[in-house]
């Protein structure tokens, strides 16, 4: 944090231009024709406001745990979900890369220091829809860059049944908006990079359609560090892309119906030959949605998710002089799901939420491996299928925003693993492995039950829950290979149990808000990669990982901005027995000590905004043992714009100014990749 403290004064750069503001409050959204709209709440007479659609209103029990609600897009033409979230106290993602760079399968999100590998253990969601991998788990962050946010609700911990399975370190929810007009914007970006994206929404006979669409690409940057680079190292372009549709159309008093389907395209590049990747993907949605006020509330819900996933994967000399491909990867995979949610009326409220719920997750791997020059000598296949059938009900009592609130809730899941399959054969020859593991059942339960206390100004809240991770088709049944080190899979493992608390307290007077949180979590069962011998892994469950912790935030308007600051304190340890014994008392992969960010940011309506970010990584480990070290970093971003008329504005962003050294990975030979350089942007939005 020495770090952090000592670069605050560098956010006082844009400050000239904040003494007139162009930029809404990024707290509040405007009504922008949506099909409906909820209130965060706040432990003061303030409200936040999200124009989504797909979803009922809020539940008050979400009150009860530590929130917090993010205003999109807030930093400017170009800015990226994933790195927005770092902001967020608390949220961790497995590479500091972002989707420019990151391999995609190294994009899963966490919380609350229960990391340790790249399947997402928070869940994330899109108007309700779970957005995890079907196959792996991760979250394919580039996937949303053709849709209009309206803005992302953040919940830590665990035990939110009512989103369904998954959530154990908390929920992040992603709510669209449909757009009533024209917007436009395209930006000129460092190393030749493009973004450009539109959106055009209008009235539709009794409803509304909306068009998303956005696309991206740029040269990239050399990911290896200089002083380590070799005549094989090169630039890793990227090329990105989407188009959406949603249409809504109301349906009786209170009553609409939503429909979307969208379409991504992601190509990226490693830096070498061999390494490029590719993932498409097509998501559908149609839902009901009865939410009249006072009166009983329903909605029905039914999506599917189709992912074609490949990638390559290089073998570098040691003077990375010449490469070599190693594996060729190709992973289909199909989520499909459907949800039924009721909140029956009691004297003119809602206060209770039942529901049910269904996801089925089918994917394989196809592999090539073992080449001699580029031919392939070895051909692999693995998959499998899973199920979860679950049921909820919560009751809240209470009013959020003043007085007394408690909620109490459970969920019961019935889980499948489909009968899983590894074949692997030599090319036009012998076949050497033919392997199929029995399909298994369980039930698994989670809830959560809280309190809130609210007076005026001052809130006390407290919670206590248990929730449960199934484990993906990639951790059961694909083994893969980083340079020298193997890891294999594990068709036995268990699913992730989590017990965890937390109690904290909220005050908001005029432009003050501080929130604190005191935090403790049992993840029995955790999935991590474990050492087993020198350049041998296998995924293995773990006794356990403890993780406790504070969590801090405050906000303060001064004049034309707000000052704002996050820091979280993470004592994360491993728990560990057995072949895991030398994990014990060690912290988790890729999970830092402490991390935080201060910002400051326009809020007036003037002609002028702007904003800067000063963020902060603690050191971690790359690997289980703790041999490799990636260490802390600073970096700043800020961004100035100037609204000429009421429809046009232009913008200057950037990123990492400082250039900052910021290690996003390193290899069992001391390879040390980074994250995005210095970068800037400039730009014009339109709005008609």
């Amino acid at each position: 944090m020495i770090r952090l403290l000592a670069g605050a004064a560098l956010l006082a750069m844009p400050a000239a231009a904040m003494a007139q503001t162009g930029q809404a409050d990024p707290p509040e959204a405007e009504d922008d024709g949506g099909c409906c709209s909820f209130i965060f709440p706040r432990p003061s007479t303030e409200e936040i406001v999200v124009r989504g659609s797909g979803v009922l209103r809020p539940a008050d029990g979400d009150t009860v745990q530590a929130s917090s609600l993010i205003g999109y897009p807030e930093q400017g033409l170009g800015a990226r979900i994933e790195n927005r979230l770092r902001d967020e106290v608390g949220i961790v993602q497995f590479r500091r890369s972002d989707g420019r760079s990151a391999h995609p399968t190294s994009q899963g999100v966490t919380l609350r220091g229960l990391g340790g590998n790249a399947s997402s253990r928070a869940l994330v969601t899109l108007d309700g829809v779970p957005q995890a991998d079907p196959f792996g788990g991760w979250v394919a962050w580039s996937a949303y860059d053709a849709i209009n946010l309206g803005g992302i609700v953040v919940t830590r911990g665990g035990g939110s049944g009512g989103d369904g399975p998954g959530a154990l370190a908390g929920t992040i929810g992603l709510y669209s908006t449909m757009t009533d007009g024209v917007e436009a914007s395209a930006a000129y970006g460092s190393r030749d990079s493009w973004d450009v994206s539109a959106s055009a929404g209008g009235e539709l006979g009794r409803g509304q359609v909306v068009i998303d669409g956005r696309y991206s690409r740029g040269d990239g940057f050399i990911p290896i560090v200089k002083g380590q680079r070799g005549s094989v190292d090169r630039a890793a372009p990227y090329e990105q892309g989407g188009v959406g549709l949603r249409l809504r159309f109301d349906a009786g008093d209170d009553s609409r119906i939503e429909a979307s389907v969208r379409g991504f395209s992601d190509r990226r590049d490693r830096g070498t030959d061999f390494t490029q990747s590719k993932v498409d993907g097509v998501d559908a949605s149609v839902r009901f949605v009865h939410d009249p006020y006072g009166a009983t509330q329903w909605l029905a819900l039914g999506y599917i998710q189709l992912r074609d996933f490949e990638s390559g994967f290089a073998s570098v000399a040691a003077g990375r002089n010449s490469v070599a491909p190693a594996l060729f990867q190709r992973v289909p995979a199909t989520g499909v799901g459907a949800r039924v949610e009721l909140r029956p009326v009691f004297d003119g409220g809602n206060p209770l939420r039942i529901g049910a719920d269904w996801r089925r997750t089918t994917g394989r791997t196809e592999e090539d491996f073992f080449f001699t020059g580029t031919i392939p000598g070895r051909h692999r296949i693995a998959g499998g299928s899973s199920d979860t059938v679950g049921a909820f009900a919560e009751w809240t009592s209470g009013d959020a925003s003043d007085g007394f609130l408690w909620t109490l809730s459970g969920r019961i899941d019935r889980w499948w693993l489909g009968e899983g399959y590894r074949l692997e054969r030599n090319i036009g020859g012998s076949l050497i492995t033919n392997l199929r593991f029995a399909s298994r059942q369980g039930w698994e339960g989670s809830g959560r039950a809280g309190v809130r206390w609210t007076s005026d100004a001052f809130a006390l809240r407290a919670a206590g829950y248990r929730g449960w991770r199934l484990p993906t088709l990639n951790e059961l049944y694909r083994p893969f290979r980083v340079g020298a080190e193997v890891t294999t899979a594990n068709e036995a493992l268990e699913p992730e149990r989590l017990w965890g608390g937390e109690v904290g307290a909220d005050w908001e007077r005029g432009g003050t808000k501080l929130s604190v949180t005191l935090f403790a979590n049992h993840l029995s069962n955790a999935i991590a990669n474990v050492t087993l011998a020198p350049n041998l892994n296998q995924r293995r469950n773990l006794d356990a990982i403890d993780s406790k912790g504070v969590e801090f935030s405050a906000e303060q308007r001064v004049g034309p901005a707000t000052l704002r600051a996050t820091y979280a304190f993470t004592d994360a340890k491993v728990d560990a027995s057995g072949a895991a014994v030398a994990l014990d008392g060690r912290r988790p992969a890729q999970i830092a000590k402490h991390g935080g960010s201060v910002s400051l940011r326009s809020n007036g309506n003037g002609p002028f905004g702007g904003f800067a970010t000063l963020r902060y990584i603690g050191s971690q480990n790359e690997d289980d043992l703790g041999l490799l070290r990636l260490d802390d970093a600073l970096t700043l971003d800020a961004g100035l714009s100037w609204r000429l008329t009421d429809a046009i504005s232009i913008e200057a962003r950037g990123e990492n100014l400082t250039d900052e050294l910021v290690p996003a990975a390193i290899s069992s030979a001391g390879i040390v990749e980074r994250a995005t350089p210095r970068t800037l942007w400039i730009g014009g939005r339109v709005t008609f």
